[in-house]
């Protein structure tokens, strides 16, 4: 998150729309989606980043009308949860003191919820409450290297993690209230996903749109087939430090299984891309709410399926803020479809050779879940 999102944060940047986004998702290669004159390619600028979506345009379809449909929502979401508008729902109810309840729209429920759901079973990992982390670290909307100069005090890290308290955070059917002063919330780690979400909903329900692609920063929703009638694949990339969007390797691919629903939604979170080195030492954007310092021996890629993107983008975001073999744990636990590209020569190689489909590639080792596993495996020779 850009404010190094709330969730246990990983740095997505998110500009001038929606919330800072902490959690640095790394970005998906998208493979077939070569255009042909039935299929159509629209683009467009949200939460600081853009959206791509490649989809099979139905017969008389109105091409601008369904832009303006899909603008419109992501507009709609960015007022309820951007913490870069003044006047957003969010940042309303973040300049409230406790106990004083503010109206909530669907979009900002929904978030909340799956928040909710993540931070639980996270152990915490995942937190939309640790802004005041973010800031005290320096990775806040404006990353200052002073502070890595001087990193914060144990009386600071203190401070702002008392304010670290999703717990404080009360909802009474349509409204939300804190029950401590001081406490933010900072959807950034999820908006993203559940942005594109809302896309596909409007593709599909609005336009009886069945063929389509959907990216917002990394974060991707398919069905269908591309325009080579072949299930959507997404390439995964290497997490190679430094390495730029147009500068990259790509590692593995997942493809969008057969199945009866023929969807896939992913999320990929990251530090390789936005971290600094400071004095000889890397210091990660991802900040651990658990312990209100940066995350160290984490997984330098986590590549998580599920139900939603919101739901993917926020197990993402936590699995990348616990160390490595903690998040596999937890991914298991959970039975989470989740991808980890780690280094294949660490110290904690004989624990990632335990798990099955444990690929090496190069200095590189693919662990994956056995939900991932299963999920791969349902796909065309």
């Amino acid at each position: 998150m850009q404010k190094l999102a709330p969730l246990s944060l990983s740095n997505k940047s998110m500009k001038t729309t929606l919330l800072p986004v902490i959690a640095i998702s790394a970005v998906f290669s998208l493979s077939a989606c070569q255009q042909t004159p039935d299929y159509d390619y629209l683009s467009g600028e949200t939460m600081g980043t853009s959206y791509h979506i490649s989809y099979q345009l139905p017969a008389d379809a109105d091409e601008a009308a369904i832009q303006a449909s899909i603008d419109k929502r992501l507009q709609q979401i960015n007022d309820s949860m951007s913490t870069y508008q003044a006047d957003s729902t969010i940042s309303k109810f973040n300049q409230l003191g406790k106990d004083i309840p503010i109206t909530i729209d669907a979009d900002f429920a929904h978030v909340l919820d799956v928040s909710r759901i993540v931070y639980q079973q996270s152990g915490g990992a995942f937190d939309p409450t640790v802004m005041p982390l973010v800031e005290t670290w320096g990775f806040g909307s404006t990353m200052t290297v002073e502070r890595l100069q001087s990193p914060p005090t144990a009386l600071e890290i203190a401070q702002a993690k008392a304010l670290v308290d999703f717990e404080s955070i009360v909802q009474k059917e349509q409204s939300i209230y804190k029950t401590k002063d001081g406490v933010e919330l900072d959807f950034s780690a999820v908006a993203k996903g559940y942005g594109v979400d809302v896309i596909a909903d409007v593709l599909r329900d609005d336009y009886q749109i069945r063929n389509y692609m959907v990216e917002i920063g990394g974060e991707i929703a398919t069905s269908g087939v591309n325009n080579q009638q072949q299930p959507w694949q997404i390439a995964i990339d290497a997490p190679i430090e430094d390495s730029t969007v147009s500068e990259r390797e790509t590692i593995s691919a997942i493809r969008q299984p057969i199945s009866t629903a023929n969807q896939m939604h992913l999320a990929t979170s990251g530090n390789y891309r936005n971290s600094v080195v400071f004095d000889g030492e890397r210091y990660s954007h991802t900040i651990d709410p658990t312990t209100g310092t940066p995350i160290a021996g984490g997984a330098p890629s986590v590549t998580v399926a599920a139900e939603s993107v919101a739901l993917a983008d926020a197990w993402a975001t936590a699995l990348t803020a616990m160390p490595y073999q903690q998040a596999l744990d937890v991914a298991q636990k959970q039975n989470l479809a989740a991808m980890f590209v780690v280094l294949a020569d660490t110290d904690n190689d004989s624990d990632k050779k335990t798990i099955k489909g444990a690929d090496n590639i190069g200095k590189w080792q693919v662990v994956q879940t056995p939900e991932m596993q299963a999920l791969r495996a349902d796909k065309p020779l």
